[in-house]
């Protein structure tokens, strides 16, 4: 588990926002990819967005396409999640997550995450 402050979270009425941030510490993260899951109660943890710092190029589960974006400044090993047109179904914890294998890999499985973060609720509401 990294050190590391996930906030932002809380209830929102559908059709609304929230925008999550993790400020991730413990150790160097530069050469690592940075993104997060999320898990709904009863369900598997699973991947929501990453970001490649070399490039800027992101990546989304079909799911939150469209609806999230995620950024953040490497060298502050900071990562955001802006979650807009928020749905009941995205109701989970979401995780921020730090991975050195491949981005593919990352989408792929939680397993392929090497650092954690701590999780922040998400509840929207009907």
């Amino acid at each position: 588990l990294m050190s590391s402050w996930a906030c932002g979270g809380g209830l929102v009425q559908a059709g609304g926002s929230l925008r999550l941030s993790c400020a991730a510490s413990g150790r160097t993260f530069s050469n690592f990819h940075m993104g997060w899951f999320r898990q709904a109660p009863g369900k598997e943890r699973e991947f929501v967005a990453v970001i490649r710092w070399s490039g800027g190029s992101t990546y989304y589960s079909d799911s939150v396409k469209g609806r999230f974006t995620i950024n953040g400044d490497n060298a502050k090993n900071t990562v955001f999640l802006q979650m807009n047109f928020l749905k009941p179904e995205d109701t989970a914890v979401y995780y921020c997550a730090a991975g050195e294998r491949t981005i593919l890999s990352m989408i792929r499985s939680s397993d392929a995450v090497d650092y954690w973060g701590k999780g922040t609720q998400v509840t929207v509401s009907s």
